[in-house]
């Protein structure tokens, strides 16, 4: 029986449910001074609180899809190759904002394969930064990668291409390193050829936490989607060697950072022209934690979806990729087939698809290599 089967789930209740019902008949019995009592109350609570448990986090893993077998959350086994599929599309302003830079917060070197020593010439350099929002007032905390070449005599006056990298919600960016390791796998690709120079800014999806953005700008609140769209490059731009061409910006995410990404992308082709979700989703998310970010208004909330906006709205000249799985992360294969068939000229798309996995860092990192190559395919700076 698969993990995610409603069979398994139904054992582990009906696993819980006896074992709770069995401490409370036995509990008279156990009641005794007697050591062989007190190690039988210990073994009967720790028996219920253990079925409750793994029934309550199989409820929750069917739910969020974070795993989608037994293999996907041991770790072992051959989930298949990453299939990609080229870009395709049926018959493919920035306001004005007062000079600002980041705050750094310290620096440190990442090593790559075969390298030793913490040369940033050689492995590049992570800086912890504050990055001010002068047109939104919003500043959130990030981490900036600048591969090897930044520090090179060879590049001492060139300007990168960049890319905002977000997570998903709440997340910390911090994963963005330690678990799915964004300036490792950067540094492997530029290494073997297969992906240029390029600056990551690695973020949080929304400036304005706890609240859920969505980035979104929202009425009387967090003006987040200008915050990504206008702020986050405006000041990168005045603290670091990158260019200023919506042609040399991406935005890249997983799961929220991944709607986050082609949403940035779609709505604002004047500061990106390239997105990469992973296992994103279409539409914004409205619960608890986003709160009411359209303020009643249907014309908004139709425009935060993204399939009605290519059914409804004319078409902009980007290139995105969508890569998640074909099993395993609840129905994101049929949003994404959707998403996909309505992608027409000058808009072009292409997939990268795994057989199964869950909505998970194992998934996202196996879909990291050839999401970071059309980022970077994608990705130019202007002479």
């Amino acid at each position: 029986m698969g993990l995610t089967s409603h069979e398994v789930l139904a054992l582990a209740i009906l696993a819980a449910v006896l074992a709770m019902t069995a401490t409370v008949w036995l509990w008279p019995r156990l009641a005794r001074t007697s050591w062989r009592s007190v190690l039988g109350r210990i073994g009967a609570l720790l028996v219920s609180q253990f079925t409750v448990l793994c029934a309550l986090a199989l409820a929750a893993n069917n739910y969020f899809a974070f795993y989608s077998s037994w293999d996907d959350l041991l770790g072992t086994g051959n989930q298949g190759p990453v299939t990609v599929s080229s870009g395709s599309g049926t018959s493919r302003e920035s306001g004005a904002a007062k000079t600002a830079t980041v705050q750094l917060l310290g620096k440190e070197t990442v090593e790559g394969d075969e390298v030793t020593g913490h040369d940033p010439g050689q492995v590049g350099r992570i800086d912890a930064v504050r990055i001010p929002g002068p047109a939104t007032g919003l500043a959130t905390d990030a981490y900036v990668y600048l591969p090897p070449q930044y520090f090179q005599p060879d590049h001492a006056n060139a300007r990168f291409p960049a890319a905002i990298v977000m997570t998903g919600y709440p997340g910390d960016a911090k994963n963005l390193i330690t678990r799915l390791n964004y300036p490792g796998a950067t540094l492997d690709l530029m290494r073997s050829g297969k992906m240029q120079p390029t600056v990551l800014v690695l973020m949080r999806p929304s400036p304005a936490m706890p609240t859920d953005t969505e980035c979104e700008d929202v009425p009387g609140g967090p003006q987040a989607e200008t915050y990504f769209a206008k702020d986050v490059p405006k000041v990168m731009e005045a603290s670091y060697r990158v260019a200023a061409d919506p042609h040399a910006w991406g935005v890249m995410g997983d799961s929220t950072g991944g709607y986050c990404a082609l949403k940035l992308t779609m709505r604002n082709p004047g500061s990106f022209l390239t997105g990469v979700s992973l296992s994103g989703y279409y539409k914004a998310a409205e619960d608890a934690t986003t709160g009411d970010l359209f303020k009643g208004s249907e014309q908004r909330r139709s425009e935060a979806d993204l399939v009605w906006r290519l059914n409804n709205l004319p078409k902009p000249a980007v290139s995105v990729m969508v890569a998640g799985t074909d099993e395993g992360d609840g129905d994101y294969k049929q949003r994404t087939d959707a998403f996909v068939a309505a992608v027409q000229q000058p808009m072009t798309v292409a997939t990268a698809d795994l057989p199964s996995g869950g909505h998970n860092f194992s998934t996202w990192g196996r879909l990291l290599p050839p999401a970071l190559e059309f980022l970077s395919q994608h990705l130019r700076v202007q002479a």
